[in-house]
């Protein structure tokens, strides 16, 4: 089931994203999420879901503006992270669904994937749901004590 995140759901959140941020190249990010820090995202974002399986949450997406200023206001860019055992069970084309129609209904443009180059289950799950690499940033994200790639990837909500 796809819902709305909630501040009860933070803890569960960060269990989920604090190994891919800790352990993996798929986000620059290197600083754990506390529960208190993803409990300001969820109500930050205008746009925040997790995907609820066996009882628990099994992973999360969430959407905000792509950049600051009036100009960007149409145009979002999103965050998915799966738990390891959810992956391969179409709950990521669910988030991403549930993110891109909300998005929609918020008169949004097109929406934005910022993917780590060393994620290429990432690209190709973006490039499925009808993503398309539009940039590839060299060597802006350090991490593990190296530079590495970002790849942009856009899909028009039309």
């Amino acid at each position: 089931m796809i819902r709305p995140a909630t501040a009860a759901d933070a803890g569960a959140i960060a269990a989920i994203w604090n190994p891919v941020i800790l352990d993996t190249a798929v986000t620059f990010e290197s600083v754990p999420k506390t529960p208190a820090d993803v409990a300001a995202l969820i109500a930050a974002r205008p746009v925040f879901l997790v995907a609820e399986a066996a009882g628990g949450i099994a992973g999360f997406a969430s959407c905000g503006q792509f950049r600051s200023g009036t100009g960007y206001a149409r145009t979002m860019e999103h965050t998915i992270v799966l738990a390891p055992a959810a992956r391969g069970r179409g709950l990521g084309r669910a988030l991403m669904a549930g993110i891109e129609d909300r998005a929609r209904a918020r008169r949004a443009h097109s929406i934005f994937a910022g993917v780590s180059a060393e994620n290429p289950d990432g690209i190709a799950f973006h490039a499925a749901v009808g993503y398309a690499e539009v940039a590839r940033l060299r060597a802006v994200g350090w991490k593990f004590g190296r530079w590495m790639d970002l790849v942009l990837m856009q899909k028009f909500l039309g």
